[in-house]
């Protein structure tokens, strides 16, 4: 670990790093795009990303990069990361406080529930979570242009799950831990509708209260407790006993 990094700034790049692999682990990568995210802790606000052209499974604490909001190297490394793909993250990243940490995936699950025009439903146990939880994004093509930015925060809101229709799907949480949970849920919903499709019959829905109920029980859980934490740490514990070491020198 560099001598250069507080201790809150080494948990985070471990943390980061952690989440990363488990996005590998888990299958939700792209190749060597898309972005995780968070933010550092003090002022001015600054950001660790993945260096661009990294598989997932080959980020570490140390070859993460400081960002700012525009996605522009704050560092001196030889290395670099993806200023066009920081656009969607740089935008939420500069005017919610309340979010800290950032995930975009394209899954086939996911990439499928982007492309319906009613979007996510609620009516399975993961999707009912998401009740008034989801913003739309009308597809303006690849994000790559500061027009776009102020476009894509109306259409987030106050709200923490942000579908790019035609394309994939933004979570953003007060930290990692969170946000890996919320897009585990999100996961969990677009493969169970998904799957749901295929079957023959009528659906059985729910009522907008029950819908409701259960996305503020869901919203309490991820505010007031230690479920998401706990999830994360489980997850990577189960990875490395799978996998071993992460990366050179990684202990638990």
């Amino acid at each position: 670990m560099s001598e250069n990094w507080s201790v809150e700034e080494a948990r985070l790049r471990k943390q980061l790093a952690e989440c990363y692999h488990l996005i590998n682990y888990y299958g939700w990568t792209e190749m060597i795009f898309n972005h995780i995210s968070v933010r550092l802790p003090g002022e001015p606000k600054r950001y660790l990303v993945n260096t661009f052209g990294l598989n997932y499974d080959e980020v570490t604490p140390e070859n993460l990069l400081t960002v700012d909001a525009n996605g522009q190297l704050l560092s001196n490394e030889s290395n670099k990361p993806n200023p066009a793909g920081f656009a969607l993250h740089g935008s939420i990243h500069g005017a919610r406080d309340d979010i800290h940490c950032i995930i975009h995936t394209h899954t086939n699950a996911v990439c499928a529930v982007a492309m319906k025009k009613s979007g996510f439903n609620h009516d399975n146990f993961y999707g009912a979570q998401l009740f008034g939880r989801v913003g739309y994004h009308e597809f303006e093509g690849i994000t790559l242009y500061d027009d776009e930015r102020p476009r894509m925060l109306e259409s987030l809101g106050q709200k923490h799950v942000l579908v790019l229709r035609n394309h994939g799907v933004a979570v953003g949480e007060a930290d990692i831990p969170r946000t890996f949970f919320l897009l585990w849920v999100a996961q969990r919903a677009a493969e169970i509708q998904c799957h749901t499709g295929m079957i023959p019959g009528e659906d059985v829905v729910l009522s907008d209260d029950i819908r409701q109920r259960c996305a503020d029980d869901a919203q309490s859980v991820m505010t007031h407790s230690s479920a998401a934490q706990k999830m994360f740490d489980a997850a990577v514990r189960k990875m490395r006993k799978e996998r071993g070491p992460l990366w050179a020198g990684d202990t638990p």
